[in-house]
């Protein structure tokens, strides 16, 4: 790489692949794979000088401030020579890591183990578009120490309590098992959620639905109330109880009565006395957030959360979505304007809104 050129890391091989093609020639840009530097995850990575002390094994001095002990693995030795050798030639450095709190602590541990003389950056974007990474160019910022402390205040309570708490997993449930991150307030859901399960009582009941033809159209119809009475359903229930709740005047049709029913309508004769027209309106869905992400594709796919962030992030680094890890539903104008001309041109005006809409939570 010639001289003079601006070092552009991000964190993964294929993202960098994927942006390198909408950069200057004179920029450079190199994965970081990932954390370069984290808390030492056996006794093999304590520096020596450290060995000796209590708290080394768990990579935080909890006797001062709760000082965190980081490291650089030996696996990413190799990557961090490679950096720091490209620095060496580079006028420039932006630090294009993700715009999270992950992403952000990255880019404070690249700084501190690369330790750059040059002027540095931080660029972020949320989708691998030309447009998108020319804005972030152009908005560069300075490190946010707000996520890097969140982050960092994440990290160490994990190795403190999940730490800790891990091995004895290991022991009274499942070798491997990891107590994770937040693993207090997940440990109180779980048992809150048992404690729900446990409480719940069962209630059934019973309705008809018949399928009907009429000059050669079928459709369904279903019955809803009887000699004026509304037939209970489902959300009649009280889900503690399994009982009807209070207030609620509604039959309740038992299984003899249903089939009593079923048979006597199969012999008589249906005759349409009512016809009502209601206009209907269907509203688009949310664009997906990582949550409503994850239960789609479970719910229909049975994709587990990890299959399910493997491949979006695979999609991302392509450049076939925008960022996924998200609680926003906020739309791309990019992708609106695209997908407005579309309709447009494919369809005509009137079948447009008269705003482009976006979505709130």
């Amino acid at each position: 790489m010639p001289t003079d050129h601006t070092l552009v890391i991000v964190e993964s091989p294929t993202k960098a692949k994927t942006i390198r093609g909408f950069l200057p020639k004179d920029f450079q840009v190199l994965a970081s794979m990932g954390h370069i530097r984290d808390l030492p995850n056996n006794a093999s990575e304590i520096p020596a000088k450290h060995k000796g002390e209590k708290w080394a094994t768990i990579g935080v001095n909890t006797t001062a401030d709760f000082d965190p002990l980081y490291v650089v693995p030996k696996d990413k030795k190799k990557i961090v020579k490679e950096l720091k050798q490209s620095l060496k030639g580079a006028s420039e450095l932006l630090l294009a890591t993700d715009e999270d709190r992950e992403g952000e602590s990255i880019s404070w541990h690249l700084m501190n183990v690369l330790d750059p003389k040059i002027p540095v950056k931080r660029m972020v974007f949320h989708e691998i578009t030309k447009e998108a990474i020319s804005k972030a160019l152009s908005k560069t910022r300075a490190i946010d120490m707000e996520l890097v402390h969140a982050q960092e205040t994440r990290r160490i309570l994990d190795r403190l309590v999940g730490y800790t708490l891990s091995p004895l997993l290991w022991k009274k449930v499942s070798w491997g098992l990891s107590a994770g991150r937040v693993q207090s307030v997940a440990v109180r859901l779980l048992v809150l959620r048992e404690r729900a399960r446990r409480s719940f009582k069962s209630g059934s009941y019973w309705d008809l639905k018949a399928k009907l033809e009429k000059e050669g159209s079928e459709f369904e119809v279903k019955m809803t109330s009887i000699g004026g009475k509304r037939v209970a359903t489902g959300s009649d229930f009280d889900e503690s109880t399994g009982l009807l709740k209070s207030g609620r005047n509604v039959l309740l049709l038992k299984e003899e009565e249903s089939k009593e029913l079923a048979e006597k309508l199969t012999t008589d004769k249906w005759k349409v006395v009512n016809v009502e027209e209601k206009p209907s309106i269907r509203k688009p869905v949310p664009p997906f957030t990582t949550s409503t992400l994850q239960q789609e594709a479970n719910r229909k796919l049975r994709l587990s959360a990890r299959e399910t962030m493997r491949c979006a992030q695979g999609l991302y680094e392509r450049g076939f979505i925008t960022y996924m890890r998200t609680d926003s539903v906020h739309l791309s104008d990019q992708a609106i304007n695209a997908s407005r001309n579309c309709v447009e041109s494919k369809y005509g005006v009137e079948y447009l809104c008269e705003k482009p809409r976006q979505f709130s939570l």
